[in-house]
């Protein structure tokens, strides 16, 4: 018999808490007891005890994944997405951590395989999450010949660890508006890039199946052999 192959999780999501920030303009989630364990006790009988919370928040909270209805009334919803382009997907990091200005160009995907892949963008904005700097207007963010090219060679997904993928200054937003029109679904403000191989892993980042609504925090995790 041969050794079992050892795997790592390298979670890539922050921890959604009360009353953070996520993206600029947008209230933070807010958590309470639906039902606190101290009003499940007399419920009960002695000794046991359940809580049920309860969160307010908008859907961009989080690491979140955006789908084609984000930006298009006729696209997919989270819960018509195919979800073999977001569970188990082999995924590539593509560092972007010494381009030169902000914008991530086409240049990056040059001899790399993102086909059928999750292609994942290190940047390193997510050493700002939590401070005043993240929501900043200097965040790197795709180009748009970028989008041009990942949309030509069809991506199963793709992410970054920055506030927006887009320049917010762009109202046009060519990523969102260019990925989300050929499916390819966008998440957001990942975290731990660095933690993972340029290749060899596996993404996992699906979220919860809501009709009408076109984004929601995800579990983002990568299982590296």
């Amino acid at each position: 018999m041969g050794h079992p192959v050892r795997t790592r999780i390298i979670d890539l999501s922050h921890t959604i808490e009360h009353g953070m920030d996520t993206y600029p303009g947008l209230p933070g989630p807010e958590l309470s007891d639906h039902l606190s364990r101290e009003e499940s006790r007399g419920r009960y009988p002695a000794g046991t005890e359940f809580h049920i919370g309860s969160i307010t928040m908008v859907a961009n909270t989080g690491t979140y994944l955006d789908t084609p209805f984000h930006r298009y009334p006729d696209g997919p919803d989270l819960s018509a997405l195919d979800l073999s382009r977001l569970a188990d997907v082999e995924g590539v990091v593509i560092d972007a951590t010494g381009i030169d200005g902000r914008s991530v160009g086409p240049e990056l995907f040059d001899g790399v395989e993102v086909t059928g892949r999750a292609v994942l963008i290190r940047t390193g904005w997510d050493r700002h999450w939590r401070t005043p700097r993240y929501a900043d207007a200097g965040h790197p963010f795709l180009s748009a010949s970028a989008v041009e090219r990942l949309v030509a060679l069809k991506p199963a997904a793709v992410g970054i660890d920055s506030v927006n993928i887009d320049d917010m200054a762009d109202m046009t937003r060519p990523a969102h508006t260019g990925l989300l029109a050929a499916g390819v679904c966008v998440i957001e403000h990942l975290r731990g890039l660095e933690l993972l191989p340029e290749d060899g892993f596996r993404f996992h980042a699906v979220p919860a199946p809501v009709a009408g609504l076109g984004s929601f925090p995800v579990r983002a995790y990568a299982v590296v052999s």
